[in-house]
């Protein structure tokens, strides 16, 4: 049994449901991606990406096309995050990634790019329904994960709030299609954004020990 299909066989079943290794390896990768994203550490973004790159194996040997390539899209933020934390231009004095919050128009920006990239990703699903399993929650969540990156690369408070924008219909959306791990998962995303958001929102207000913005 080669790597790809040992990811899409079945873990273990719990309450009915079965639970396959690429689901919850992928799902557990991201956790600790989202938790180290919480310690402003670098290390985030290598985590994200090991995560889209088990998911795309598993999705792609399924032959699932439209989860697949949506994963190809996070590999490609998660690089872009890493090359720009890299960078060095957002350190704080502790070595970590220096916060803020997103200036007025920047807001607008995301919320607009949210807005469309939805509807653009939502009418292709709708056009060609094998790219999705549930097209508008889908695009939703999709283009809602990749907004949260790009404002986490750029060290913004507002990407904790776009997480949770995701995870409220996330968490639903798992569970009413049988992807009960991943709905648990999306639900310690939800405590873990909390926590994260206080934590990154209380270090704006010590710029002395953030250094300089982005």
């Amino acid at each position: 049994m080669n790597a790809a299909n040992w990811l899409n066989s079945e873990a273990f079943t719990v309450f009915g449901q079965h639970i396959k290794w690429s689901d919850m390896i992928g799902n557990l990768v991201g956790l600790i991606a989202l938790a180290l994203g919480w310690r402003r550490s670098i290390w985030t973004w290598p985590a994200q990406l090991l995560s889209g790159v088990i998911l795309l194996v598993a999705f792609a040997s399924a032959h699932l096309s439209g989860s697949a390539g949506k994963q190809l899209v996070v590999i490609v933020v998660a690089l872009w995050g890493w090359w720009s934390w890299n960078r060095g231009k957002q350190q704080a004095q502790d070595g970590s990634i220096a916060v803020r919050f997103a200036t007025w128009r920047e807001r607008g920006v995301l919320i607009g790019a949210a807005a469309l990239g939805t509807l653009a990703v939502g009418g292709l699903f709708t056009a060609f329904p094998s790219l999705s399993w549930d097209p508008w929650p889908d695009a939703y969540i999709f283009v809602g994960t990749v907004v949260a990156m790009y404002a986490q690369a750029r060290g913004m408070v507002e990407f904790w709030f776009a997480w949770l924008l995701v995870d409220l219909v996330g968490v639903p959306l798992n569970f009413a299609n049988g992807f009960a791990f991943s709905g648990f998962v999306y639900v310690i995303y939800g405590a873990l954004v909390l926590w994260g958001m206080r934590d990154w929102w209380l270090r704006t207000r010590t710029p002395a020990l953030e250094g300089a913005t982005a």
